[in-house]
């Protein structure tokens, strides 16, 4: 089996690239995570990648200023280096211009904190509450020019308990989070789900 190499960019500490990487470790597994690479040099997502043997790099978009497409011509640059087949964002917090976008089309997920296209954006576990929603999740989408937008490759919901707080909520979300990211990823890299083909499903 031929596995595609994925790069995971990350912002931070980068729990779900850890998932992706505990994931990738099954030999039957269709992806091996060749590259971990943030905007944040000091990540602390980096080391954790380090101590699991995973090449680590950093390109940092503040001496960028406002050019946001020449910073991303360095990350492409970086991912092309790798011989990368696929880009998983996990906590990637830097918007992506439509140039690198399409560059990647079909080739690029994220995951995003709520039950799409419900609460786009930030904040989604407040806003959830405020809502008065009864459930809440997260969502593995392709990435497409308009933020949290694209074919949804997998969702799971969680119930909305009474007397939930944004950290509660938040905790029980970043466990599905975990859990469906590497599934998700999977479906991609054996060709079950494309970017024409999505959605793939969607588990209560």
């Amino acid at each position: 089996m031929t596995k595609k190499r994925v790069a995971v960019l990350i912002s931070g500490r980068g729990s779900n690239m850890t998932a992706l990487i505990e994931a990738a470790k099954a030999p039957d597994y269709p992806a091996q995570i060749v590259l971990v690479l943030s905007n944040e040099p000091d990540a602390s997502g980096l080391a954790t990648a380090r101590q699991a043997g995973i090449a680590t790099t950093a390109v940092d978009h503040r001496p960028f200023g406002k050019d946001r497409e020449t910073f991303e011509r360095a990350l492409d640059d970086t991912l092309h280096a790798h011989r990368i087949d696929l880009v998983c964002l996990a906590g990637f917090m830097r918007l992506l211009t439509p140039w690198f976008v399409t560059r990647w089309s079909g080739r690029m997920l994220n995951i995003h904190p709520a039950l799409l296209p419900q609460f786009k954006g930030l904040h989604t576990h407040r806003r959830a509450l405020e809502a008065g929603v009864q459930q809440h999740g997260a969502t593995v989408h392709f990435v497409v020019p308009e933020m949290d937008s694209g074919p949804i490759v997998l969702q799971e919901s969680v119930q909305v308990r009474e007397g939930d707080t944004e950290e509660t909520l938040a905790a029980r979300v970043l466990e599905v989070e975990h859990r469906i990211y590497p599934q998700a990823l999977r479906l991609v890299a054996e060709g079950r789900v494309t970017l024409a083909a999505a959605p793939a499903a969607t588990r209560g």
